[in-house]
């Protein structure tokens, strides 16, 4: 899940998110395995919501199902509540960015572009991930931004390793993006992920002077995200305060793993392929 900048500048509403932490966290081997349960529940939901999703649904049906699960594997949803967010998941449809609110009255349709991101809170750490999803038959172009996508955060994946550089990741994913015609999102950036929800580094999806170019050690737990557009890489949040879209009204496709990094490299602690 990203925050917008200026929604975090605003006076927050009462929420049950302990204070966040200063500083970059590199977690013990307890608070690790407790991560991999956590991130596991993640990845059982977005598995489960991929294979029932259908046309005719609603984003609240999702959202539901998602509480519901999250529940019964005795965790909280991490997004519930969060600076006053009332969905346990993300679903935003097409040309909405991220943040897409839930709503009974938001119906899935065949060919849409749908992206569902959530968070699990377990024995006091998160696991966060986000999908996109072709419902039915979409078109070429969406297909091919929601493969390039997923190929994007895996392109910065694979550059993780204790030593490693965050520009190592902004670079592999900015270029494989920009290789295959799209833009990526700059307005919002992947994050620390652990005892809060969003921690210390940003994780960027494009080459920048303007965020510390953290170097990566043994036990740092990130959230990668990288967000891509069809058209043009700006856009505007709706008067709810939460959905961004895009301003051109293109397409946009987002997927996001929570990692751990190692000395040798990494592990996906929400792999779905493993649950």
């Amino acid at each position: 899940m990203n925050i917008l900048t200026n929604l975090l500048s605003q006076t927050p509403k009462p929420t049950p998110v302990k204070k966040q932490r200063r500083g970059i966290e590199i977690k013990s081997q307890r608070e690790i395995e407790i991560m991999r349960q956590s991130a596991k529940i993640v990845a059982t939901v977005l598995k489960e919501i991929s294979e029932l999703v259908k046309p005719g649904m609603t984003t609240a049906d999702l959202d539901a199902y998602a509480e519901k699960r999250i529940r019964e594997m005795d965790a909280t949803p991490s997004f519930k509540g969060y600076h006053g967010f009332t969905g346990s998941i993300c679903s935003s449809i097409n040309n909405e960015v991220v943040h897409g609110i839930p709503s009974p009255k938001k119906v899935i349709r065949t060919g849409d572009v749908l992206k569902v991101d959530t968070g699990a809170y377990f024995q006091g750490f998160h696991g966060d991930s986000c999908i996109t999803i072709a419902v039915g038959e979409v078109t070429p172009e969406a297909a091919k931004l929601i493969r390039v996508a997923e190929e994007a955060l895996y392109k910065g994946i694979e550059q993780v390793k204790a030593g490693a550089y965050l520009l190592d990741l902004a670079g592999a994913i900015e270029d494989h993006v920009k290789a295959n015609g799209f833009t990526v999102v700059e307005e919002f950036t992947g994050h620390g992920v652990g005892r809060n929800l969003h921690e210390e580094p940003s994780v960027f999806n494009y080459r920048t002077r303007e965020m510390p170019n953290v170097k990566l050690r043994a036990g740092m737990t990130l959230a990668i995200e990288p967000i891509l557009n069809a058209g043009s890489k700006h856009t505007r949040t709706l008067s709810d305060r939460w959905t961004a879209v895009t301003v051109d009204n293109s397409l946009s496709a987002q997927f996001e793993h929570t990692v751990l990094v190692t000395e040798t490299g990494y592990e996906i602690l929400t792999d779905r392929t493993k649950v």
